[in-house]
């Protein structure tokens, strides 16, 4: 058993934040589920609106931890956008109180794309398979943001499952 870790579920759900200057995308993974899933994109206003959508986020959801991902460059050094992620990541800490760890998101956004266009492709079909009427039966709108984050955190709690390696 992996003693930095005992039970990642075991204090509640776990939100994960894509940061941008823009949005950031938000995905969720509670105890019961133990799936990561997107939960929606959050326009950004300013910092204090921000961290107040935030606060009010994790109390309706009982989230005990926060991921925010680390856009870090492909040869794994930090660029600005890196560093903004890491201050927003530091704020989050010291205004919601709720324990945050930095996850590296290269190529999340690619993979989001990639799962977006696979599930936009069967709905279209299965929209023009149901024929004109169903209109209003259509998915609700799956951001690239919120599916990054969910990457993110599927990629987090895969990690989390793997048996500590001997060293």
């Amino acid at each position: 058993m992996d003693s930095r870790e005992p039970n990642v579920f075991a204090r509640g759900a776990i939100l994960s934040i894509d940061y941008g200057r823009a949005r950031m995308g938000l995905a969720i993974a509670d105890s019961n589920a133990r799936m990561a899933r997107p939960l929606g994109t959050l326009e950004r206003v300013n910092r204090n609106e921000d961290m107040r959508r935030l606060r009010e986020l994790v109390r309706e959801h009982g989230v005990r931890q926060i991921l925010v991902g680390l856009p870090l460059r492909l040869d794994g050094t930090r660029g600005e956008m890196a560093e903004e992620a890491e201050r927003f990541a530091q704020r989050v800490r010291k205004q919601i109180g709720v324990p945050v760890e930095m996850m590296d998101e290269r190529l999340t956004t690619w993979e989001a794309e990639r799962l977006l266009e696979e599930t936009q492709g069967r709905f279209m079909h299965e929209e023009k398979s149901a024929g004109a009427k169903n209109k209003k039966k259509a998915p609700s709108k799956v951001t690239v943001d919120s599916v990054a984050a969910a990457v993110i955190l599927k990629e987090y709690l895969e990690r989390q499952e793997q048996p500590a390696e001997k060293t």
